[in-house]
């Protein structure tokens, strides 16, 4: 069931792509591979959205669009839904298509 959906957010993505190579990713291109994310990796997301601290995502589907106020609410929205779903039992995964 999905949850959240974004069109071209690169940061946000860049940020995904860093947490799977922390924890041994190592394919070349991040698309199409769904990482699982945990309560703590929603605390540290919600941390970095606060503090503008997501990368800076680069990229030719990508686009250039700056974090503003509508995509850090955005953030904060799927972060809220995401935590309620863990807390019902489920599994929450990011995936992309590109």
């Amino acid at each position: 069931t999905e949850i959240y959906y974004w069109r071209k957010h690169h940061d946000l993505h860049g940020w995904m792509e860093g947490l799977y190579r922390s924890r041994g990713g190592a394919t070349e291109s991040f698309n199409c591979i769904p990482i699982r994310l945990y309560s703590n990796d929603l605390d540290a997301l919600e941390m970095d959205v606060r503090k503008n601290l997501l990368p800076k995502t680069r990229g030719f589907f990508f686009g250039d669009n700056p974090p503003d106020e509508d995509s850090i609410e955005q953030d904060m929205e799927f972060i809220s839904k995401a935590r309620w779903a863990i807390a019902d039992g489920l599994a929450v995964y990011y995936d992309s298509w590109w």
